[in-house]
């Protein structure tokens, strides 16, 4: 199949291929491509289906069965979202410095099945929870004991240690099954992309359907039990799949490497350096590696001009060490560009936080919300269970992908020159998803109020607005998802180079836990500013109406309006604008050497 990749005499040497791949045949076995994708989405889908349907309760959860409330709910909230994406740091450090990609998933996935084991554990055990509490009872309600909080953290944070594991490793391991140095293995990269954010939004939209019902309305237990299962037939897909992968020796870790260089960079800031045009006047430390690096070959050939200070950590000086690893002090020149790459997305980064800061509203407040509105359907007795509301963010997500994929692209190929790029161009994507982000908190701002003031006129806890009001800002939410979520995994994994493919992915994943425990640093900065002296916060407290939920909803959307502008003056001109596109602020430079 095309983009698919052959173990010659490079990939059988690798750590991971002589120890837990099948026994090696004495002819190249043909590997990796869709037959190993396969593998890798029925991994990626049941484990989401799992980890999904606990993130899209868990508010509801600790509310009904461990009374916890205002701010204290959504910090527990966000700062476990942020934990479960910052430690998927931890994951590529581990990935590319040790273990490699595989073993990472598989050790990942086997931390969140034993983590997903412990919380069924909470709903099966009564004395593990507080005693049950009712919604008119709740202000009075008895919480948790401190050590019923250490097994329900415990059992988040071995979750969390999973999700480290498997984020970072799960779309560069699929990454890795291409060959991006065709075309052909470029386009189907990049289809991997949404085809992966496609069965990722597949089983969450069950997650958010089946299991959360059953989650709700037949047993916490039950619920549980059925993402616990999931993760065991993940774990099961992912091994059936072993003898087909592409595996990847682990090369060390690039954020030791960025540490090296740092410092070396530091000692050596006195060093002076000067341009030149003469090749043979070149005193930087660049090793041959263990294998024919054709990458790395290239990308010499491109070196960047921004961040010259760092070069100093590659110069020769007398008295240096040389080593193939580079040390403290002096480091090898492909250390160096691979900080400088790590710089050069930082702020595209920095646009990702604030756009992923508005998507998280919707799984803490816009969940709060739900409970405090007509849930009732079709005037009958069943009301709509909270956790759905996400369903239409991830329709929404669902239907923009299959219309790009399936109705946009071949209209455009069929509309275009073969040699233009019929894709939205990643800018493009970003921008239009930092605009819908704006869009969403300003619509999501203007129905709190409604809902509010419909609630205070009754003078009742629930109001009289329909839930299916809410339905406007979940689907923006999913599109934003749908539009900046998706270009910016593709620009970070596209944008670092194939030894750093579970660095683009922590990066990703970094960006979403920033946006957690900035969200938590305002609702905190904003309780505490608006609730002193006695007075009534904006937010906090067990009854939204007795909140200003719609002034936070504007601030947000205000810092979204100030960072589509920070996106499209400045950190833009660091996203290419088509498929093989520089970016404007990519400039090479010449060859440097230190004076004597």
């Amino acid at each position: 199949m095309g983009g698919e990749m052959e173990i010659g005499s490079r990939s059988p040497a690798n750590v991971e291929s002589q120890n837990l791949s099948p026994s090696q045949s004495s002819k190249p076995k043909k590997v990796g491509g869709w037959r190993a994708i396969a593998y890798i989405l029925g991994n990626e889908s049941f484990e989401k289906l799992a980890s999904m349907s606990l993130v899209a309760n868990i508010t509801v959860y600790l509310r009904t069965k461990y009374n916890l409330s205002g701010i204290l709910l959504v910090n527990v909230v966000t700062i476990w979202f942020g934990t479960a994406n910052i430690s998927s740091i931890l994951g590529a450090v581990v990935s590319d410095a040790f273990i490699g990609r595989f073993l990472t998933l598989l050790i990942g996935t086997l931390f969140s099945l034993t983590g997903m084991a412990a919380m069924t554990l909470t709903a099966a055990a009564p004395s593990l929870r507080p005693p049950p509490c009712s919604d008119d009872d709740q202000p009075s309600c008895r919480g948790p004991h401190e050590w019923q909080l250490a097994f329900l953290f415990i059992s988040l944070g071995l979750i969390a240690l999973g999700a480290g594991g498997i984020r970072p490793c799960n779309i560069a391991f699929g990454a890795d099954q291409f060959d991006t140095n065709t075309a052909h293995g470029r386009a189907r990269l990049e289809s991997f992309f949404n085809w992966w954010y496609l069965s990722f939004t597949g089983a969450l939209i069950i997650a958010l359907t089946a299991v959360v019902y059953v989650q709700t309305e037949v047993s916490w237990v039950a619920g549980f039990a059925i993402p616990t299962a999931c993760l065991l037939t993940s774990v099961t897909i992912f091994l059936l799949g072993r003898h087909v992968y592409v595996y990847k020796v682990p090369r060390g870790s690039v954020f030791i490497d960025v540490a090296k260089v740092a410092v070396a960079a530091f000692k050596k800031r006195k060093l002076e350096m000067k341009v030149t045009s003469s090749a043979g006047d070149l005193r930087f430390h660049d090793p041959p590696g263990e294998d024919d690096n054709d990458e790395w070959e290239e990308r010499k050939k491109s070196r960047v001009e921004r961040f010259r200070f760092f070069d100093r950590a590659a110069v020769i000086e007398d008295g240096d060490e040389v080593g193939p690893a580079g040390t403290w002090r002096l480091c090898t020149l492909e250390q160096v560009e691979n900080l400088k790459c790590l710089l050069g997305v930082v702020p595209v980064w920095v646009s990702g936080v604030g756009c992923f800061l508005v998507m998280d509203q919707q799984s803490t407040f816009g969940i709060l919300q739900s409970i405090q509105m007509d849930r009732s359907l079709g005037g009958g007795s069943f009301e709509v269970p909270p956790g759905w509301m996400g369903i239409s963010s991830m329709i929404a997500l669902s239907i923009w992908i299959l219309i790009y994929e399936w109705m946009y692209i071949p209209v455009a190929k069929r509309s275009r020159c073969k040699r233009v790029d019929p894709r939205i161009s990643m800018r493009a994507r970003i921008g239009i998803g930092i605009a819908m982000s704006v869009a969403c908190m300003a619509i999501a701002g203007c129905v709190e109020r409604r809902r509010r003031s419909l609630a205070l006129r009754r003078g009742s806890f629930v109001s009289s607005l329909h839930v299916s009001t809410l339905l406007p800002q979940f689907a923006l939410s999913g599109l934003t998802e749908a539009f900046a979520a998706v270009a910016l995994m593709e620009f970070f994994t596209r944008r670092m180079p194939e030894s750093m493919r579970s660095v683009a992915g922590a990066i990703f994943f970094l960006s979403l836990s920033a946006a957690s425990y900035m969200s938590s640093l305002i609702v905190n900065v904003m309780h505490s500013v608006t609730g002193g002296k006695g007075r009534v916060g904006w937010l906090g407290g067990h009854d939204l109406n007795l909140n200003k939920l719609d002034n936070y909803y504007f601030i947000i959307a205000a810092l979204g309006v100030v960072n589509f502008a920070y996106f499209y003056l400045f950190a833009s001109k660091y996203v290419p604008c088509g498929e093989h596109g520089e970016s404007e602020v990519e400039d090479f430079s010449e060859e440097i050497t230190p004076v004597k």
